[in-house]
């Protein structure tokens, strides 16, 4: 059965989490415009919507970058409500962040109530492979322990970005 003609794609709501500076913006920017932003600038929540092909098919995907500091904690409740997948996002230079995404996925759960929500662990900064702090080892161990994909990306060399 088709889709009439001017039937709008369905739209899937994505939500990038993290801690701040760890690359969630570089990422979006390098998955909706194929470009690499250098400066650095803490993000209030920006949301981001393009045409993909999912399962064959034309989807929407809106994607809400989130601020790595959420100041209040109703504001974050209410994006994680909303969201259907999760991209949880940490700097492989930096264990700190790393640790974050316990109490990021923690949040998650409490708010959707559904730990079978779409979920991926994500290593960015991979081209800093010399400076990593978090192995791979750790991060897959973690990935496996919750369930979910790992994946390693690096938004400055467009590395798993698609």
């Amino acid at each position: 059965m088709s889709k009439p003609k001017n039937a709008q794609p369905a739209l899937h709501k994505v939500i990038m989490v993290g801690s701040g500076g760890v690359g969630k913006s570089a990422l979006t920017l390098q998955f909706m415009y194929d470009e690499f932003v250098e400066d650095y600038e803490p993000t209030k929540a920006d949301s981001y919507r393009k045409k993909v092909i999912l399962d064959g098919e034309e989807v929407q995907i809106d994607i809400l970058d989130t601020a790595g500091q959420e100041d209040y904690a109703a504001i974050r409740d209410n994006y994680f409500r909303s969201g259907e997948g999760f991209l949880c996002v940490f700097s492989i230079e930096e264990p700190e962040n790393f640790a974050a995404t316990l109490e990021f996925r923690e949040q998650i759960l409490r708010v959707k109530g559904d730990d079978n929500i779409p979920f991926i662990l994500v290593g960015n900064k991979a081209d800093m492979d010399d400076c990593r702090k978090v192995t791979v080892e750790e991060a897959q161990d973690r990935a496996r322990q919750w369930n979910v994909p790992y994946v390693e990306t690096s938004a400055k060399k467009s590395h798993q970005c698609r």
